[in-house]
C-alpha cells in the first residue's frame, strides 16, 4: 500500500509528463519544484519508489513512471478530477474551491465508492478546469492543446481549460471573465513582452504572457 507521500509524486510525475506534450520524463529538480520540497527529498522517495518498481530513475538521470507506477498515478488523476467535479457539481464549490479538497479526498482506497460517483455524475468527461477524467478502464488521454499565448490576432477563441489550477489564479482569471467554454477574441499581441490585448463579453482586457500560457485555448 502507497502512502499518501508516495501517491502525491506519482500524481506529480504523471502531470509533468503530460505538461511536456507525453515525452514522459522529469529531472528531480523539476519534480522537487513541483511538490515544493528540497531536491535531496526527491531523491530519496525516487529511491523508494523505483524499489517498488514504479519509476525508472538513475542518479542525475532523467525519471519516468513504469507502466505499474503510470497505473496507479492515472487511479489518483481520476479520482481527483472526479472529486472535483463532484464538489463542483453538487456541492456548490466554485471552481477555485475545488482542488484543495479533492487534494485530501484523492487518497481514499474504496474503489466501490469512486464508481458509485462516477455513476452519480453520469460519467462525466471532464472536470470543472476543463481537464480529462481517467476511466475507469484506465484509459486517459493527455490532449496536446493550445495555449492563449499562441493565439492569433483577429481570431476568436474558446477557452477549453486551465493548466493552473491555484485558487489565486482561477480568481483573477474569473474577475476578467475567462471561464470555461467562454470566447475570447485576440485583439493584439505586444511584442514587447507577449501580452495580449483581449475582447471578453464585449469588454477590453489586457492579460500577461505568463496568464495567457496557463490558458488553453481552441
Amino acid at each position: 500500500m502507497l502512502s499518501t507521500t508516495e501517491e502525491n509524486y506519482l500524481k506529480a510525475l504523471l502531470r509533468i509528463a503530460a505538461d511536456a506534450n507525453g515525452k514522459g520524463e522529469a529531472g528531480t529538480n523539476q519534480l522537487a519544484a513541483t511538490l515544493n520540497v528540497r531536491p535531496a527529498t526527491a531523491t530519496d522517495m525516487l529511491k523508494k519508489l523505483k524499489e517498488k518498481k514504479l519509476v525508472e530513475y538513475v542518479k542525475y538521470g532523467k525519471i519516468s513512471l513504469t507502466q505499474e507506477g503510470i497505473v496507479l498515478a492515472t487511479d489518483i488523476i481520476r479520482k481527483h478530477r472526479l472529486w472535483e467535479t463532484f464538489l463542483f457539481n453538487k456541492l456548490g464549490f466554485s471552481w477555485d474551491e475545488v482542488h484543495e479538497v479533492a487534494e485530501q479526498l484523492e487518497h481514499i482506497r474504496s474503489d466501490k465508492l469512486i464508481e458509485r460517483l462516477d455513476k452519480f455524475l453520469n460519467y462525466p468527461l471532464f472536470d470543472p478546469h476543463g481537464d480529462s477524467i481517467p476511466r475507469a478502464n484506465g484509459e486517459f488521454k493527455m490532449e496536446i492543446r493550445d495555449s492563449l499565448a499562441e493565439s492569433k490576432p483577429g481570431k476568436t477563441y474558446t477557452i477549453i481549460a486551465v493548466k493552473d489550477n491555484s485558487p489565486s489564479f482561477l480568481q483573477y482569471i474569473s474577475q476578467l471573465g475567462i471561464t470555461i467554454n467562454g470566447k475570447v477574441k485576440v485583439i493584439d499581441r505586444f511584442n514587447f513582452d507577449g501580452s495580449l490585448s483581449l475582447e471578453i463579453d464585449n469588454k477590453k482586457v489586457n492579460i500577461s504572457e505568463k496568464i495567457a500560457e496557463n490558458v488553453f485555448i481552441k
